[in-house]
């Protein structure tokens, strides 16, 4: 019987091309609008770390000083090298990790020197941050101590420079030094890159990764921000500098051990203003990496405008397809009198109709797909951080093949109740 109804639904759509090409169009359009807006949206709000992003924590301790005006009571968002140090020294979560970033430039046998992007971090940042290795290992706390000269490869640098193989063991030199490779990592792309928003929030990672104690033996150029709130003699990223510039992050199991170590942040700060480094009563913030983002809005706020706005041009092209449907199904009144005098129901025209809405609702999703698709091929070739990684995946995919089909269901559900309203005497007298 559907075969029936799809049948007639088809011929009543090619009786008049025109309309049905209009409908299919005004509808192509409000969905790929819709779904390439909704696409970029949900790619730069996804979760980059779902398996443990409610067990990661930023750490922000309040250094300002006292006639320091920041009007959102917010500590900066990175913390100074004593204050990272200390923490680390004290150990009072099951993971931590000081990291920054830098750049250097390196040298791999006789090639020439080339700059790298660079990851200081502690031994914790792979097992924390869930970094897959594919040779060899990580370095260890011990390394940290040490000061040791070893570093850990991207996948993309050692294909870059050793051409994919197993090249731990082999030597390079960072700004001169010789460091001994003794790890390649996996693939690896958190993005956002929530550990350092700072430095490119999308697109990659770095291509070399030292510990953390080994940076700053070298004193090694750093990036990123670098908030100095009193004048000193020494350096800016020397130990007892009132300088915020390094990212600090926890794992915590659980909200109590949130809520412990959150105690233990403030008691922290307490001493550091009675030593007189702090000049502020305490003032922490323990951020999750879904926290973190909100707060830093990584989603830009015209993202969220411009999916509202989507949302609000696919509705206004839903509204003129029931117009337009309710003007095509209306001037079949005298076919729906002869229809309901030969025995079809009002249930009989009100499928046959719906199914004609359907199949519209069928091509205009086919169509939003391709326009999605093209408007997806034009953000990757706009100048912006992210556009690389904006694609359509499957379950947006099939999102836009149900989504066409349900909202032109719904659109054609008043055009169809009305046409099996009609009454097939007054019908019959007219012709």
């Amino acid at each position: 019987m559907l075969a029936y109804y799809f049948s007639l639904a088809w011929r009543s759509l090619r009786q008049n091309r025109a309309l049905t090409v209009l409908m299919v169009l005004t509808l192509a359009v409000g969905i790929g609008a819709t779904m390439t807006t909704l696409t970029v949206f949900k790619t730069l709000s996804r979760d980059p770390i779902p398996q443990k992003s409610d067990k990661l924590f930023r750490v922000q301790l309040d250094m300002y000083p006292a006639d320091a005006r920041n009007s959102d009571n917010e500590p900066p968002e990175d913390v100074s090298r004593f204050d990272a140090e200390t923490l680390l020294a004290q150990h009072r979560a099951k993971a931590q990790v000081i990291t920054n970033g830098g750049e250097a430039a390196l040298e791999v046998g006789t090639q020439a020197p080339m700059s790298v992007s660079m990851r200081y971090a502690t031994a914790d940042f792979f097992p924390m941050f869930l970094v897959p290795i594919r040779y060899g290992h990580v370095w260890n706390a011990n390394d940290d101590t040490t000061r040791a000269r070893v570093a850990v490869l991207s996948e993309s640098f050692n294909e870059k420079v050793f051409g994919g193989t197993n090249s731990v063991g082999k030597t390079i030199r960072i700004d001169g030094t010789p460091f001994t490779v003794i790890g390649i990592a996996g693939h690896w792309r958190p993005d956002p890159r929530y550990y350092d928003v700072n430095n490119q929030r999308y697109g990659g990672t770095e291509q070399v990764y030292i510990p953390y104690s080994t940076s700053r033996d070298l004193k090694l150029g750093i990036s990123g921000n670098m908030n100095c709130y009193k004048a000193a003699n020494d350096e800016s990223t020397s130990l007892n500098a009132a300088c915020t510039w390094l990212q600090y992050w926890v794992q915590l199991e659980s909200p109590a051990e949130a809520t412990a170590y959150k105690a233990y942040l403030a008691n922290y700060s307490e001493q550091q203003r009675a030593a007189g480094r702090y000049s502020r009563p305490p003032n922490v913030r323990l951020r999750n990496v879904t926290e973190w983002l909100d707060y830093r809005k990584i989603v830009p706020s015209d993202a969220h405008l411009q999916l509202w706005l989507a949302l609000g041009f696919l509705v206004v092209c839903l509204v003129n397809v029931v117009g337009l449907l309710m003007a095509k199904f209306l001037r079949k009144q005298g076919e729906i009198g002869v229809r309901r005098a030969l025995g079809a129901t009002r249930r009989d025209i009100f499928i046959q109709f719906l199914m004609e809405a359907g199949v519209i609702g069928l091509v205009g999703s086919i169509g939003g797909l391709l326009l999605s698709l093209l408007g997806l091929w034009a953000v990757r070739h706009q100048p912006s951080g992210y556009a690389g990684i904006i694609h359509l995946d499957p379950a947006l995919l099939a999102l836009t093949i149900v989504l066409g089909i349900v909202a032109t269901l719904l659109a054609g559900l008043l055009p169809a109740f009305r046409a099996m309203r009609i009454t097939p005497a007054i019908q019959l007298k007219t012709q």
